[in-house]
């Protein structure tokens, strides 16, 4: 058999060969969802390793049946170091998607859906901080493999090592900042200032916290716009975290009205309105007199909610009947301006 010939039939055995051995495999574990969208952890295992074994597999059954290749001697330090430089890549995705599996596995195990998250908020901001840690590492070490399996590149490594000190101290210095928020997002994940679905206010804006990456937060608004901070922004600077310790929150409405106006009658109103609605958590329901002026009272509602959403909605639900009851029921009880005449 011609030389070329052989050596692409040893090709193709590698590829069918790492392709056979994935698909049995993956009928050996496969079992079918009940629902498309239900996780399995096998579901996942096929999802994230799947592309990365399709490489894999024939690329080390490729490696193993090299020395059979019927190839000038010459060329096969050349093809064995692709080979190896390509089962190193190969098998860093391998890893990478082992890495993705337990994330997805961990998600899984705790949603984010329910209402009191606060544990399942400390674990997930871990876990992708985590996640993004051990990829980028798994990345620098690839590559470092790759390039000190050259001698020449370790011969130019043992060269920076011993004479660019001073240039590793002016990029020490240049890359200080960088270096700073590396640190910062170490303290974020585990001292947990902030977490995943934390409810901030930042700079003004209200939003929750959507990622946290090794060097910066995403915070999605209200509205649907995106601020994005330096994480080392949440170590230096003061700023709210409405559920640091649990996501129940108080909530305000202010009314201003007039000294006529009933009050135990607009407390009695008050109280049924919150206690039929299903936005109130059954914690707090008061409403007092809190301030005085020359023309009108100032009455404050003090409700609780059970999240920060809810409370919000309750507020403005609040507003708008007990200002329909006054409008309706007390019309001389907002504020007026009178004249009086000698």
């Amino acid at each position: 058999m011609p030389a070329l010939l052989w050596n692409l039939l040893l090709v193709g055995i590698s590829v069918i060969a790492g392709w056979l051995i994935k698909f049995l495999l993956s009928l050996f574990v496969r079992k079918p969802a009940a629902n498309k969208d239900e996780f399995t952890l096998v579901h996942s295992i096929l999802f994230r390793l799947g592309k990365a074994f399709n490489y894999f597999l024939p690329l080390l059954i490729l490696n193993m049946v090299l020395p059979l290749m019927r190839v000038p001697p010459k060329y096969l330090p050349l093809m064995g170091k692709a080979a190896e430089i390509a089962l190193t890549l190969s098998f860093a995705a391998l890893v990478i998607g082992i890495i993705k599996v337990l994330e997805d596995y961990i998600s899984h195990t705790y949603d984010l859906k329910k209402s009191n998250n606060l544990k399942e908020r400390k674990i997930r901001t871990q876990l992708q901080f985590l996640r993004k840690l051990a990829v980028a590492l798994i990345l620098v070490l690839t590559a470092c493999v790759i390039l000190l399996s050259f001698d020449s590149m370790r011969k130019l490594g043992a060269g920076l090592l011993t004479g660019v000190g001073v240039g590793g101290i002016i990029i020490g210095f240049a890359a200080q900042k960088s270096l700073g928020n590396l640190l910062a997002g170490f303290q974020l994940a585990f001292t947990q200032p902030i977490r995943i679905d934390d409810v901030l206010v930042v700079e003004g804006e209200w939003g929750r916290v959507e990622e946290i990456t090794l060097t910066y937060v995403v915070l999605s608004i209200w509205d649907q716009r995106k601020l994005i901070l330096p994480i080392n922004y949440f170590i230096e600077k003061p700023f709210q975290n409405w559920t640091r310790t649990g996501s129940e929150i108080l909530g305000t409405a202010f009314f201003y009205l007039d000294y006529t106006i009933p009050i135990d009658a607009i407390r009695k109103e008050y109280e049924r309105l919150v206690q039929t609605s299903p936005l109130w958590d059954k914690r707090v329901c008061t409403l007092q007199v809190t301030n005085i002026t020359d023309r009108t009272l100032e009455v404050r509602a003090l409700m609780s909610a059970a999240t920060s959403g809810n409370a919000f909605d309750l507020r403005c639900y609040i507003r708008e009947h007990l200002i329909k009851y006054v409008n309706e029921h007390y019309p001389g009880g907002l504020p007026i301006t009178r004249i009086v005449k000698n």
